[in-house]
């Protein structure tokens, strides 16, 4: 796969001619860099001062809330960039830790990169107006959706509006008392809903954990 092409796998870089992508590849400083599974790309608290795009593999995404009560990881394939929302505001660190699980390949892009494109390129500037837009409005629109009709729904909730990427396999780590603190019921309560859920093959539970072999699937 060409330089172009693997480009063109990020919304980005999507709608740019071939004669924008070229002068792109020429007057763009990109790093490269293939980094074997187990390995840590980027850590919670970090700095973001670049972007990173998995062009190849698989990475796992771990994030916690703030008292560490409850720890969601998430598994996540190419393409994928990491936290760009990140790279400018009022908080510009990453709020998650992201580990290779295969062997991966990455395009990172400085900062100082990002904004000479930002200058240069009308396509790119758009593109990622269009992306922190996205993430504004699907954050400001999370507060009015329509209350969920059951203790199912409020922890199908729960567990997509803690996650990254709204799709694949998550596993979460969080006591049964914690949840139910979360969601303002009784842990017997909330055993009984996660029960009739593992029933469903929805999920599957362990001490202190809940896998999701497929999130998408809870909303079917």
């Amino acid at each position: 796969m060409t330089i172009y092409d693997q480009l063109l796998q990020f919304s980005l870089f999507q709608g740019m001619s071939r004669a924008d992508l070229m002068e792109v590849v020429t007057h763009t400083k990109f790093g490269f860099s293939k980094l074997a599974a187990g390995k840590t790309v980027v850590k919670e608290g970090n700095d973001c001062k670049q972007l990173f795009f998995l062009t190849n593999g698989t990475i796992e995404c771990e994030t916690q809330n703030d008292d560490r009560t409850c720890r969601v990881v998430e598994s996540i394939n190419a393409p994928y960039t990491l936290q760009p929302e990140r790279l400018f505001g009022l908080t510009q660190r990453y709020t998650s830790t992201f580990k290779t699980i295969t062997s991966c390949n990455l395009i990172t892009l400085d900062k100082q990169e990002v904004l000479l494109l930002l200058e240069t390129q009308l396509v790119f500037r758009l593109n990622m107006l269009n992306l922190l837009a996205a993430e504004t409005q699907r954050m400001s629109h999370r507060a009015w959706r329509s209350s969920p009709k059951s203790l199912r729904e409020r922890i199908i909730r729960f567990f997509f509006s803690r996650c990254l990427y709204p799709a694949g396999p998550k596993t979460f780590y969080i006591l049964m008392q914690q949840l139910g603190h979360e969601l303002n019921d009784s842990r017997l309560d909330i055993s009984r809903a996660l029960n009739e859920m593992q029933s469903d093959k929805l999920i599957n539970l362990h001490r202190g954990r809940i896998e999701i072999p497929t999130l998408e699937q809870l909303l079917m």
